[in-house]
């Protein structure tokens, strides 16, 4: 049998990653970026702050404030703010940078790992948001056959 260098072993690892298997860390990589709020953090981290209805809002990536994001977020509270925060900067997606002003200003930004993700929910939250009226007109059809 040969031996592997540290180096094989990991890109061994890394392509056995098959999120269908129930054992595959991804899933839970998966299960976190499904959350409504993390897909709309990491989609809000490229807003110019314009969300008016048919706006598109998709400027450069920029840094944001912990208020700015608390105000676009609408009914996200201060615990599940901070909880998805802290959960996308542990998985290295946001920089979370504190400024030592009174008081200490709090901002977050992509990391590159990040952006090579925000693409992707940005499509995503569009998507929903233009086809919103033809899941309605289904769900509508399907319950009423269904009834």
């Amino acid at each position: 049998m040969a031996t592997m260098t540290a180096a094989q072993k990991r890109a061994q690892t890394k392509a056995e990653y098959d999120a269908f298997l129930a054992g595959c860390p991804s899933r839970k990589l998966l299960d976190r970026l499904s959350d409504k709020w993390v897909t709309l953090v990491l989609a809000a981290l490229g807003s110019d702050g314009s969300h008016r209805l048919g706006a598109d809002c998709a400027g450069e990536p920029r840094s944001m404030r912990y208020s700015e994001l608390s105000r676009l977020l609408a009914g996200v509270s201060q615990k599940m703010l901070t909880q998805t925060l802290r959960s996308l900067e542990r998985d290295g997606l946001i920089t979370r940078t504190a400024t030592p002003t009174v008081p200490v200003t709090v901002s977050y930004e992509l990391t590159d790992l990040g952006l090579s993700l925000h693409q992707m929910m940005r499509g995503l939250k569009t998507w929903a948001e233009m086809h919103m009226d033809d899941v309605l007109a289904n769900r509508a059809t399907y319950d009423t056959r269904t009834a």
